[in-house]
């Protein structure tokens, strides 16, 4: 098998509700954010030709709106750029981590939510950062769940993927958190690191796979994070 690449893409700048976990929230694409995607596009293809790559025509969102428009908006510019032809495929599998039936909820009204509700414990502070925590709602899950539900379908994309000569390559857009998550249940992330990094819109984070040596990082920075943001979560 030829190397394999999955090009992680965090979906651009959006209409995000102040103080909301960002999960499933419904909005668009800020200006800024359609401009970073289209940006997106001619990098994608530039570095697909440097690189050599043969670019899967099938582009891969979460179902969420931001994501599904920086996948067609980058899809639309590398198709100008590059002749090819580029479909775009929803997947709830590249979701952000969901916090279920409180989804689109501030952080206090989940956490008055929960204060008020007999049948559960307030939750830990800095709850939305910790990676183990899930909330005792139906259809939450944790960061690290959401990981492993995203690096799953990152192993089978690349396992799928028709056989060419030379290397190929596989777009994937979705959540910040949800791809760190993913690239340490890969073996590319320790840890600490998830915590320490995050990732700029719309710019690619590039996976390289090999069926002897693995999952490693190929190319394409991640957002080093603050210390103050690091002491808000």
């Amino acid at each position: 098998m030829n190397d394999r690449f999955i090009i992680l893409l965090r979906h651009g700048a959006y209409r995000q509700k102040p103080g909301t976990p960002s999960a499933l929230q419904p909005f668009d694409l800020t200006e800024t954010g359609k401009a970073q995607a289209k940006a997106a596009g001619l990098e994608l293809a530039e570095l697909a030709r440097d690189e050599n790559w043969h670019l899967s025509p099938e582009i891969f969102c979460s179902r969420q709106l931001r994501s599904w428009q920086t996948a067609t908006l980058l899809g639309r510019t590398m198709s100008k750029t590059t002749g090819q032809t580029f479909e775009v495929t929803e997947t709830e599998a590249l979701a952000e981590r969901s916090v279920g039936a409180l989804a689109n909820l501030t952080i206090p009204e989940i956490e008055q939510v929960l204060m008020e509700d007999p049948r559960h414990e307030a939750p830990p502070e800095n709850w939305k950062s910790d990676s183990h925590y899930k909330l005792p709602v139906q259809g939450a899950e944790s960061l690290m769940e959401a990981g492993a539900r995203v690096a799953d379908f990152l192993q089978k994309r690349v396992e799928a993927n028709p056989h060419v000569n030379g290397p190929i390559a596989q777009i994937c857009v979705g959540h910040g958190a949800a791809l760190r998550h993913a690239a340490h249940h890969l073996g590319v992330l320790s840890f600490p690191k998830i915590r320490q990094v995050s990732m700029h819109h719309a710019k690619a984070v590039i996976l390289r796979f090999h069926p002897d040596a693995g999952w490693s990082h190929h190319t394409g920075a991640w957002k080093e994070r603050r210390v103050l943001e690091l002491t808000m979560d």
